[in-house]
């Protein structure tokens, strides 16, 4: 995990590539729940047997499913300590370039793009790439915005 003091600290890596988190393995059973929690139930992620069938040769994760792991990464990845609060502002460009097969790990690498300052903190723009083990393409890329509260 990189940990900064301070806003200030964090503002300064502006243009950097800040952390990559640790693999993380797509199990079925997550893939199960989410499909569950969205209603989102489709074959191609809850049937196996009829996956194995289908074009990625397995179930693959939700989309959705990948990007909902920013927070996690997030989490995981980067810590200001004198942050008492963060929110999520929203996302630019998302885009699920492959696949994610059960089974498979991911993590993601967080490149600070921009650093704003807002009323009592800052607004951050993360550039995020989630790669998955052994693949050339990225499985999600998006623009994250994050507002960071001292």
């Amino acid at each position: 995990m990189k940990v900064f003091a301070r806003l200030s600290d964090l503002a300064a890596c502006v243009g950097q590539h800040v952390a990559t988190t640790e693999w993380l393995t797509i199990t079925q059973e997550q893939v199960n729940e989410f499909a569950r929690a969205t209603h989102d139930e489709q074959w191609i992620h809850v049937d196996v047997e009829r996956a194995r069938q289908g074009p990625f040769g397995a179930p693959i994760a939700h989309g959705f499913l990948t990007l909902s792991l920013l927070s996690r990464f997030f989490g995981e990845a980067v810590h200001v300590q004198e942050v008492r609060m963060g929110v999520n502002y929203g996302l630019n460009k998302v885009r699920f370039p492959a696949p994610v097969p059960v089974g498979s790990r991911v993590r993601a690498h967080l490149t600070l793009a921009q650093a704003t300052p807002i009323d009592k903190g800052l607004q951050i723009l993360w550039e995020v790439s989630v790669e998955r083990e052994g693949s050339d393409k990225p499985v999600c890329v998006a623009e994250s915005l994050v507002r960071l509260y001292g």
